[in-house]
């Protein structure tokens, strides 16, 4: 009798157990204070202009700002006629002048077009002149294709030793540790603080690893990447080696978001992002068009097979359904901040999701809207 009381305890207990794990598990996921950021790519749209393109990329990170986001980084793209983003470390210049205390940063500068001593030189500028408020994000694409990756850079073996280099020869110029066969080398202008260094990527065995080598920040692009999981995170942590900048491991998820007041409105921003999607992966980069345009569209089961699997990409739905979905993800990969990146043809409707997934997630409460 004894032993049955016994038994039954250590069912009791062990239930109990699990409950409270559970109950600890939903209590971290609702009590997750999670940063949003935005990264903006200057999108040019159908029967617009390059400079209108800009302006509201200038008017968007005023408001991003105005509404509580943390960040704001602009991309790097060449050779399309959709994207005016080409030069994400001038963009920035502006972009921090007509700000406060956002931090501004470039998402990314894709490292093999350049001189990695003339990226060491211009981020030291912008930190001169924004101290504490740059973000140096890199990436090893092209940004564009092959040919005008060889253009930008004729001395680019595209091999993943001349990246190494390059990252290693950039730590030396922001530590004035630079040596040549000539002598030293300074990076100028000299100032006190580094930009903070992030590595996107979206594969656990290629830039997670190098972002854990050479102790920088990882952002990992699932909005390029549907099927990056929190295994990527996972293996950069366990292989992170500390710096100076991040004496741990820090990481962000950037994923495509579109939050709309109703289940109608969210249903179209979808629709015409997988359309977009769809027409990305035949090649076809021409400016942006309206939703009006492919309403009655209907997809093939084909495109349908590849909007299953550029799913991942990409979270939509109302302000409550994007926050779920957002704080799951931010669970999965362990991480406290989120970059978004909302391509739409209204430039209402993009105001508005970022407007509402600030709400969703009370970044700042006391905001006037504009």
């Amino acid at each position: 009798m004894h032993s049955n009381r016994t038994s039954l305890l250590i069912v009791l207990l062990q239930s109990s157990c699990v409950i409270c794990n559970f109950v600890s598990f939903i209590y971290d996921m609702t009590q997750r204070k999670i940063k949003l950021s935005i990264l903006d790519q200057s999108i040019v749209k159908k029967g617009g202009t390059a400079a209108a393109a800009i302006a509201e990329t200038i008017e968007t990170v005023k408001l991003a700002e105005a509404l509580g986001y943390h960040r704001f980084w602009v991309s790097e793209h060449h050779n399309s006629v959709m994207i005016a983003g080409s030069a994400p470390e001038v963009l920035m210049v502006k972009l921090a002048d007509e700000t406060r205390h956002i931090r501004i940063g470039s998402g990314g500068i894709m490292l093999p077009n350049h001189s990695a001593l003339k990226v060491a030189e211009n981020f030291r500028l912008l930190e001169t002149m924004f101290p504490g408020r740059i973000d140096l994000g890199m990436g090893r694409a092209p940004g564009g294709d092959r040919i005008t990756a060889a253009m930008l850079n004729p001395s680019n073996t595209f091999s993943e030793q001349a990246y190494f280099t390059q990252l290693e020869h950039l730590q030396a110029y922001f530590k004035d540790e630079a040596q040549t066969q000539y002598g030293s080398l300074l990076a100028v202008p000299q100032c006190a603080g580094i930009p903070q260094q992030w590595i996107l990527g979206s594969s656990a065995g290629g830039s997670s690893l190098i972002a854990a080598k050479y102790g920088l920040g990882l952002v990992v692009a699932r909005f390029i990447s549907g099927q990056a999981d929190g295994y990527i995170t996972e293996q950069y942590r366990k292989h992170f080696k500390p710096s100076e900048l991040f004496p741990q491991p820090k990481a962000m998820l950037a994923i495509s978001v579109f939050c709309a007041a109703t289940d109608e409105k969210a249903a179209q921003l979808r629709k015409l992002s997988d359309h977009n999607l769809l027409k990305f992966e035949k090649g076809i980069f021409e400016p942006l068009s309206a939703y009006e345009e492919i309403a009655e569209y209907e997809f093939t089961g084909e495109e349908l097979l590849r909007i299953s699997n550029n799913k991942g990409r990409i979270v939509s739905g109302t302000p409550e359904q994007v926050k779920e979905q957002l704080t799951a993800l931010a669970e999965e990969f362990d991480v406290d901040e989120i970059i978004v990146t909302t391509m739409t043809y209204s430039t209402k409707d993009r105001f508005e999701s970022f407007r509402l997934l600030s709400e969703a997630f009370q970044l700042n409460e006391s905001y006037a809207k504009v």
